[in-house]
């Protein structure tokens, strides 16, 4: 039998750095790496959305990636990512279900807003910044 109070941190955790690294990848590769600030500003103005909007993006990805990583303010970053896969699950929304569909389908941006969710409900489990510092040298349960 699985005992959550001693898995649930770790699942937070596995959770938190998986996103972490992927909003890490996708913001400084992808789009900064690949693209170019330039071509990321481009591409948010070709969509009708101001092209600084595409900069913002860039930084929430990139920011908001590392502070997962490290597990600072896990609820917070987790609720300020979510508009960013929310205008994703937007603008791939005509595209279909699947995310190979030309364009990208929803379906990506979909569980990436559920996850942050879960993230920003469960908080930052072990492994965080945020946990060590805020118990002041006691052990906390699922940060």
């Amino acid at each position: 039998m699985i005992d959550e109070r001693n898995t649930a941190p770790y699942a937070a955790a596995l959770l938190r750095i998986s996103q972490g690294l992927l909003f890490l990848a996708h913001g400084a590769i992808l789009k900064l790496g690949t693209f170019g600030l330039a071509g990321t500003m481009g591409f948010f103005g070709s969509l009708g959305y101001p092209p600084a909007l595409g900069a913002v993006v860039i930084a929430a990805e990139i920011l908001g990636g590392l502070a997962l990583l490290a597990g600072v303010a896990v609820r917070w970053v987790s609720l300020g990512l979510l508009p960013v896969m929310l205008g994703a699950l937007v603008q791939h929304s005509g595209n279909g279900w699947l995310f190979n569909a030309p364009g990208g389908g929803w379906e990506f941006p979909a569980f990436w807003a559920a996850a942050l969710v879960v993230q920003a409900g469960l908080g930052a489990g072990a492994w965080a910044l945020d946990a060590r510092r805020l118990a002041g040298g006691r052990r906390m349960a699922a940060a």
